[in-house]
């Protein structure tokens, strides 16, 4: 049974996701549908893109990941699908997919003369991903392209004897999650955010006490900062952008 993840910023209060549900279970009724999320920061596309890239790799070869967060939806930017690692991937063109590699292949999706200007998300996304995960070619929904929107995450780098990061995300919990390696830096590593001194490197919540800010290195493989049984992002007034020192 094919699989199709979606991640949006459509939210869960309106229709938009069970209308593009509706879609893809209309042209691939026998699909399972993963929601990753529906809460994007709206229009954030750095968040989508650290999202997907961290998810996609979990789910088995033949997934089809719908990814939708469209600020410039309606415009002249192009809608794209591409194939990596015998997953498939749809999104607008707008940098959301600069994780995957340079070599992976890339189409332009036409644009259907039915398209809602504003929700292409239903009307042009959703069929194309219907499609893929039906197990039509990539070539047979799209014009090879290759110069997709590059827009990477920033990546650290070194000064000296340290690790010189930032802020990539901020989750649910108000977390901080940063773009450096915990492959990078050593155990007894000291962490700095925006100047201040959180002390070493620590191995899970537990290891302070309640309400103390510590560095770990997260689930997802980087540092991370959090405070215990409370959320870093407001009570270290701190996020996206925000630099992260590591020193050994």
């Amino acid at each position: 049974m094919p699989i199709i993840t979606l991640l949006t910023d459509f939210g869960i209060a309106d229709s938009y996701v069970a209308e593009v549900k509706g879609v893809l279970l209309s042209c691939a009724p026998d699909a399972t549908l993963i929601d990753v999320t529906h809460l994007v920061p709206r229009g954030d596309v750095g968040a989508a893109q650290y999202l997907l890239s961290r998810a996609w790799r979990r789910f088995p070869e033949g997934t089809t990941h719908f990814a939708v967060v469209d600020p410039g939806v309606g415009s002249s930017r192009r809608a794209i699908a591409a194939h990596h690692a015998a997953h498939r991937f749809v999104a607008p063109d707008n940098g959301l997919l600069s994780f995957l590699p340079r070599d992976a292949r890339f189409v332009a999706l036409a644009e259907p003369a039915s398209a809602a200007p504003t929700f292409h998300g239903r009307d042009l996304f959703a069929p194309a991903a219907a499609a893929l995960a039906s197990g039509v070619s990539l070539e047979s929904v799209g014009r090879r392209i290759d110069d997709p929107v590059h827009s990477p995450l920033p990546t650290p780098r070194m000064h000296s004897d340290s690790i010189i990061g930032e802020i990539i995300y901020v989750d649910h919990f108000g977390n901080l999650i940063s773009n450096v390696s915990g492959t990078d830096v050593q155990p007894t590593a000291r962490v700095w955010l925006a100047g201040r001194d959180l002390g070493l490197l620590r191995r899970t919540f537990a290891d302070v006490a309640p309400d103390d800010a510590l560095a770990y290195v997260g689930s997802g493989g980087t540092v991370e900062i959090a405070v215990r049984d409370g959320n870093a992002a407001q009570q270290l007034e701190a996020g996206v952008g925000a630099e992260l020192r590591m020193e050994a």
